[in-house]
């Protein structure tokens, strides 16, 4: 059986960004927000810093040495 191929979702809407940026003010997960916009969690975080804005949850972890 062949993979499904998923049809990427190129530009991001002046609401989709409205909706992030709301989202995130309320301090919504990130796994929520990309749900919501329909599109993936990797998609969401690289968007939200691209618009400079902090998605709860995405800081740097230190690691233990």
């Amino acid at each position: 059986m062949a993979k499904k191929t998923r049809k990427p979702r190129v530009l991001w809407t002046k609401d989709d960004i409205r909706l992030l940026k709301s989202m995130v003010r309320e301090k919504t997960k990130t796994s929520v927000v990309a749900r919501k916009l329909k599109r993936t969690p990797t998609a969401t975080r690289q968007k939200a810093a691209a618009l400079g804005v902090k998605l709860p949850g995405t800081s740097k972890r230190k690691r233990k040495a």
